[in-house]
């Protein structure tokens, strides 16, 4: 090795034990929030500390250099910082010291994996037999009433159940929990439940109604053709009704529906004054199924008669009322139509908003509170980030911001939808009084709670006080980071969460992709996945894995790019659809796939056939694969 060589290792033994100081020198500046967590994880601890100090400094150089004598360039440390840097001292050393040092050599990295692996084990349960990710799935309002559908989740893969508290209520929460425990028995499967706790819902307030009126029309072809006639139900549905959805038409004389024939024609004046006619197609005790060949406009008290029906008049099934009136109808749902360079009043009146209004708009905001948490300069979203402005105005109880992102035609902006604030500095807790009194349920039914809208390590002391190590030692804690504050203060939200006992993270990528930036969102989540390892907290990967499969049941191809990408994480979450249990065995079959390849950020070398030039070459001795050589 020449000279110049020696010195550049030199050189480099200087700069990593400057890095081993700064990161020591962080563990003793934390050492009263390490000695605060539980025993067992105090050595995820000092590694999380270790490791937020070590990515505090760009060694991007340091790496190359490293890389270029074939020594570790420190790029995979996650899991074990301290002892990396110390076996590259001791290798460095060994180099560029004429008698090979002094020092004993490193007794041996330990296995951050394996802490990661226990507390993925503790708090979501064994690992799969074919997959190292579990699968996690919201249950819909449908799993409270049928039992099947629960059943088959868990049959297709799934691993625990997670359940909105934000919605259905606990009667139905409750049913959902038996049944999940009911399937758990006739499958011998495992699956455990998470609880969401909703948090605060900041969302945009009511706006004025539209008319209260009702449109059926059928379905045509581009040329005019039905397809498919249009359909309502007069009076009352039956509760066993199947097949596809269709409007309710309320009625002042239910029963008059009731008493139709098949094949029966009933004529009105539409709202508009046109003539239209509907053909029963079935009927129920209290009302029947029509059809329609032309689009027809319903509104409360348009008066429905029947043609004569001889054949019913002959038996005495006739009704004795000749005509019934539509009863009333739901007003139809407004919106403001919001345009770039638009104005937009974010106000605490909750009086619903003018839908007609043009280039200024007001609409409330659930919760007041927060306005005086913001400031001029700061963004604002709304509707997952579909509407976007900046705050140019802030007022007693009001706030203005000047829109810059909309649609190019405009975009509807509704009521209840939801407000993003990312660069204020929000005063709000991320328990409710809501949460807390649902808290009382999820004690009672859950392995898992799951806390929503956490921005500080406060948020997380605030539910920990609100829990008896005791008497609540069986429910472990999953934290959903949805907002830059809870990013930015991720080593010290873990520091906290780790005087619990089991414990782990969701990346809530809905919220943190609106806060911030779609653009941003790839590097966010990479960035969580990689402090969680060194903490050896398990991650949940959520928000829109698999989505288009599941709600329409077909898959996009970047959707199962993104779901192979969550094998790096020790869980993913799939959202309710009509074709979720689709999406669970596609999920299941690609996590399976994957494992062999990646493992966090490590490639793993497994041996790949698709590139077998040899044909019939005889296989290792021991190796088994599929039957078709030419894929790997």
């Amino acid at each position: 090795m020449s000279s110049a060589e020696i010195e550049e290792l030199r050189a480099l033994l200087e700069e990593v034990i400057r890095l081993r100081r700064n990161v020591k020198h962080a563990e003793t500046s934390s050492g009263g929030k390490i000695d605060a967590v539980r025993p067992r994880h105090r050595e995820s601890a000092l590694n999380l500390v270790h490791y937020a100090e070590l990515r505090r400094h760009d060694i991007r150089d340091l790496q190359s250099r490293l890389s270029k004598y074939g020594l570790s360039s420190l790029g995979r440390t996650e899991a074990h910082v301290l002892p990396s840097i110390e076996s590259l001292i001791w290798t460095l050393t060994r180099l560029v010291t004429p008698d090979g040092g002094h020092t004993a050599p490193p007794t041996g990295i330990p296995d951050g994996g394996e802490l990661l692996a226990r507390n993925a084990v503790n708090l979501l349960g064994p690992k799969p037999e074919d997959r190292s990710t579990r699968i996690m799935v919201t249950l819909p309002g449908e799993a409270a009433t049928d039992p099947s559908l629960v059943r088959s989740m868990v049959e297709r893969g799934m691993d625990l159940a997670r359940i909105n508290c934000a919605h259905d209520g606990p009667p139905s929460w409750r049913l959902m929990v038996d049944h999940v425990r009911a399937a758990e028995e006739a499958t011998g499967k495992r699956c455990l439940i998470a609880m969401d706790l909703a948090g605060p819902k900041l969302r945009t307030g009511p706006v004025r109604p539209g008319p209260r009126v009702l449109r059926v029309k059928p379905i045509r072809s581009k040329t005019g053709k039905i397809l498919e006639p249009g359909r309502a139900w007069l009076g009352e549905p039956p509760a066993t009704a199947s097949g596809p959805a269709v409007p309710v038409i309320p009625l002042d004389d239910a029963a008059w529906a009731g008493s139709r024939r098949p094949g029966q024609k009933i004529r009105l004046d539409d709202a508009r004054g046109a003539r239209r006619t509907l053909v029963v197609e079935q009927t129920a005790p209290n009302g029947c199924l029509v059809m329609l060949e032309k689009t027809a406009y319903f509104t409360p008290g348009i008066r429905l008669a029947a043609a004569p029906d001889h054949e019913a008049s002959r038996k005495g099934h006739n009704h004795g009322r000749p005509s019934v009136k539509v009863g009333d109808l739901p007003a139809v749902e407004e919106s403001l139509l919001i345009h770039r360079g638009d104005s937009l009043v974010l106000t605490s009146s909750l009086d619903p908003a003018d839908n007609a209004s043009v280039g200024t708009h007001r609409i409330g905001c659930t919760l007041a509170g927060v306005l005086a948490d913001t400031r001029t300069g700061e963004r604002i979203w709304f509707d997952d980030g579909k509407v976007g402005g900046v705050i140019t105005a802030v007022g007693p109880g009001e706030l203005t911001a000047r829109i810059t992102s909309a649609a190019p035609q405009g975009t509807r902006l509704r009521a209840e939808k939801g407000i993003n604030l990312p660069d204020s500095r929000l005063t709000l807790s991320a328990l409710t009084e809501q949460d807390i009194a649902d808290l009382e349920h999820v004690r009672e039914l859950a392995d898992i709670v799951s806390m929503s809208f956490v921005r500080s390590a406060a948020d997380v002391r605030d539910l920990l006080a609100r829990l008896d190590p005791g008497q609540d030692r069986n429910l472990d804690i999953l934290l959903k980071i949805e907002t830059v504050a809870a990013f930015n203060a991720l080593p010290d939200i873990l520091l906290e969460l780790m005087k619990w006992a089991d414990v782990g993270v969701m990346i809530a990528r809905g919220d943190l992709a609106v806060e911030a930036g779609f653009e941003r969102l790839a590097e966010v989540q990479e960035e969580i996945l990689w402090l969680c390892e060194a903490a050896h907290v398990p991650v949940i990967w959520a928000t829109q894995v698999l989505d288009t499969l599941a709600r329409t049941g077909r898959p996009s191809r970047a959707e199962v790019t993104d779901a192979a990408m969550a094998q790096r994480a020790e869980c993913v979450m799939l959202n309710k659809g009509p074709f979720i249990n689709e999406a669970i065995s596609m999920l299941a079959d690609i996590l399976g796939r994957m494992q062999d390849h990646t493992q966090k950020k490590r490639s793993l070398l497994r041996r790949l056939r698709a590139w077998d030039q040899t044909g019939t070459a005889a296989r290792t001795e021991g190796e088994t694969g599929g039957t078709n050589p030419s894929w790997s």
